[in-house]
């Protein structure tokens, strides 16, 4: 496995190994501290693809929080292992200011609900980040698949939309979130959580099956998204931001709960915060 850390080298490697013969190239961008999450990415592009490649670049224009981006995990070495045993051929982890040609700077995009909703609502700005950085890591590499995980549900749409509108020869591959054994959402930022915080944020993985639960059943899903929004909102210990259902193609809170694709949930537990969603199917 190759790690790259500039854009000129990866574009002498691109040249030495003649990548335009290359008939699958996936991709798997991330900003490290890299877990089985992560892992089951890059397990699949290699499993579909001939090539993959994997960015590690924490990308400082889609935080709004300067704490939340020095605080953010960074372990190369351990990813670098991580990374190879899936199946990782090629590492790329410039700086941002390579990879954005000066200093990282995001133009703002406003598509509706999409961008300023839910996530886009409590992170003002974020999206703007996420796009700028994808679009110029898919210009750097040129992949034909780019897999992404289904933990950040939004941010998936967004990215979709934004390639088709720049990138329409890519294909955008939604990848099934990954939790643990518990049930909790595997994220880089569980590791800032104490044995107690844990404790405290599978109350959101228990609250999401529950409702995924009930609806199944052909209870109310609006009624069993309320109850359990309201019991999230006196569990000592969690800073609930949303629980909602949405509709994972327009994030948009005029949808109505037939429309509800999934439902959604972001808190803050010991200061750290954690997304999360689960797929449901309305009955009648």
């Amino acid at each position: 496995m190759k790690i790259i850390r500039t854009s000129v080298e990866l574009n002498h490697w691109f040249n030495e190994h003649n990548i335009e013969n290359i008939k699958s190239l996936g991709f798997v961008p991330t900003m490290g501290a890299l877990h089985n999450g992560h892992a089951s990415l890059i397990e699949k592009a290699s499993e579909e693809c001939d090539l993959v490649i994997v960015s590690i670049l924490v990308n400082p224009t889609q935080f709004n929080e300067k704490d939340d981006l020095d605080n953010y995990p960074r372990e190369m070495a351990a990813d670098a292992v991580i990374a190879n045993a899936a199946g990782c051929h090629v590492i790329f982890a410039p700086t941002a200011e390579d990879l954005y040609g000066g200093e990282p700077k995001a133009e703002h995009m406003d598509w509706g609900c999409l961008t300023n909703s839910f996530e886009g609502k409590s992170r003002k700005g974020h999206f703007d980040g996420v796009i700028a950085v994808v679009d110029k890591l898919f210009s750097a590499i040129k992949p034909n698949q780019a897999y992404f995980g289904a933990k950040d549900l939004q941010q998936v749409a967004v990215v979709q939309k934004m390639a088709r509108l720049k990138h329409p020869n890519i294909e955008i591959v939604s990848c099934d979130l990954i939790r643990d054994s518990k049930g909790l959402a595997l994220s880089s930022r569980n590791i800032r959580l104490s044995d107690q915080g844990i404790t405290r944020a599978l109350k959101l993985s228990s609250a999401l099956f529950n409702v995924a639960t009930n609806t199944l059943a052909g209870k109310s899903v609006k009624t069993a998204v309320d109850a359990a929004r309201k019991e999230l909102q006196s569990s000592e210990g969690i800073d609930l931001e949303y629980f909602n259902g949405v509709n994972n193609q327009t994030f948009s809170h005029e949808d109505e709960p037939s429309e509800w694709s999934h439902i959604v949930v972001a808190a803050k537990v010991e200061g750290v915060r954690l997304i999360d969603n689960i797929e449901i199917e309305v009955v009648g």
